[in-house]
């Protein structure tokens, strides 16, 4: 069978699927949801006039011949009002957030204020602009400002925008559910000692991780032997309650690999095998099944390839699944400061790398993981994916293309 590029298999995934259905959710559990509706203010924000400092509420005309002294007449806490209409030549002590008394038109913040030894009357040093340290009504959301549209990623400050806004709940694309299970004869659970020619299953936990990490809800579907009919029934009970579903192991050319006919199988023709020419995780299939259109992901079962066809085939389709307008990571330049060698194979290499930011504010990469489809623990550290275009590898001070994994490990280093 040809090998097929990286971008043609991830266009064959992603031409396939749409969002999934709005559904109203609560704004406590829509954070890092994708919005299906769009949202516009009904309250300004602020709601009305108020401090911005905590100090003396005030006539800016009074201070317009320069210092002063004014009487006080009261004072305003943030979630209380004035009892009177503030006068010229008068003040009152006001605190952030505290709505402006009638008639006042500026604030003079307390660092500012000599106060009388008698608290009666304040001093005021200089000349007062009107409006002053005061936050005017709609300065930061108008009524009928839009504040989120479809297709908005929902952060934590939107959030706060919108509960300000009185939300409760909002329609959004929801966290898909996705399936995860491991094929094998020789796979073993976490508990008990290991039987001859077995290993311990590290695919399963791995996927179930990266789904949480990506903000998507995982099913834990277990681990189902090298039989046909097992893993069948298997994937046709996960389509009933998963929105997606990976399987890993099976997908090469052995005498037991199911997984990739029994997807054509249960896919009824909308299934297919492919080649795709990156190392590690050329075997690759995937189709879609049920009256839903349920993706199905068959990854190679070394735990390196699982890992890098998570991230290359699958992610991005989910955050399709999901409502993403942007559904695969950026891929930037990198920096090498060490070597990147290989042979040429007709195949794109993703070298798992750990990344810095050094002293001339690029992203350097400090070293390379030792390479093996079997080596998970050596690629743990890796923070990147270098995307080694066919050929001989690059130098020392080339540039490289790059996904970056983890964003929070590129802490700054000094250079050596």
């Amino acid at each position: 069978m040809a090998m097929i590029t990286l971008e043609e298999a991830q266009n064959y995934v992603l031409e396939s699927l749409g969002a999934l259905a709005p559904v109203e959710t609560p704004l406590a559990d829509a954070l890092g949801c994708v919005c299906a509706e769009e949202i516009v203010a009904i309250e300004p924000q602020p709601g009305f006039r108020n401090s911005s400092m905590d100090g003396y509420a005030l006539h800016a005309a009074d201070t317009t011949d320069g210092p002063v002294r004014l009487r006080v007449v009261g004072t305003v806490l943030a979630g209380g009002t004035a009892d009177r209409v503030l006068a010229n030549g008068e003040a009152m002590r006001i605190m952030t957030g505290a709505p402006l008394p009638t008639g006042a038109d500026s604030v003079s913040m307390i660092e500012e204020v000599r106060v009388d030894p008698d608290q009666a009357s304040v001093r005021i040093t200089r000349t007062i602009s009107v409006g002053e340290f005061v936050r005017q009504p709609g300065e930061d959301i108008a009524i009928g400002q839009a504040l989120a549209k479809r297709g908005d990623q929902l952060g934590a400050t939107k959030l706060g925008v919108l509960a300000g806004q009185g939300l409760v709940s909002l329609k959004v694309h929801p966290r898909p559910r996705v399936g995860v299970l491991s094929t094998g004869n020789e796979l073993s659970g976490p508990s008990g000692a290991l039987g001859p020619a077995m290993i311990r299953d590290t695919n399963r936990p791995m996927l179930v991780a990266l789904l949480r990490q990506s903000g998507f809800t995982p099913v834990d579907l277990g681990i189902v032997s090298d039989d046909a009919v097992e893993i069948r029934d298997t994937l046709q009970r996960a389509v009933e309650k998963c929105d997606a579903v990976i399987s890993t192991g099976g997908v090469s050319m052995g005498d037991v690999d199911f997984v990739k006919s029994v997807l054509a199988e249960i896919c009824d023709g909308h299934a297919r095998w492919m080649q795709v020419a990156i190392k590690p995780g050329k075997p690759f299939a995937f189709g879609v099944a049920g009256a839903g259109n349920t993706p199905l992901f068959g990854l190679a079962g070394n735990p390196v390839s699982t890992r890098v066809g998570f991230e290359l085939l699958v992610r991005p389709a989910l955050r399709r699944l999901a409502g993403h307008e942007q559904p695969a990571r950026p891929v930037i330049n990198v920096m090498l400061d060490c070597a990147l060698r290989r042979e040429r194979d007709g195949r794109m290499h993703l070298v798992h790398v750990v990344c810095r930011f050094h002293e001339d504010g690029r992203l350097h990469v400090e070293s390379a993981a030792r390479q093996g489809s079997h080596l998970l623990n050596a690629v743990a550290e890796g923070n990147a994916l270098v995307m080694l275009p066919d050929g001989i590898g690059l130098d020392v001070g080339d540039l490289a293309p790059a996904i970056l994994l983890d964003g929070f490990s590129l802490e700054s280093t000094r250079a050596s």
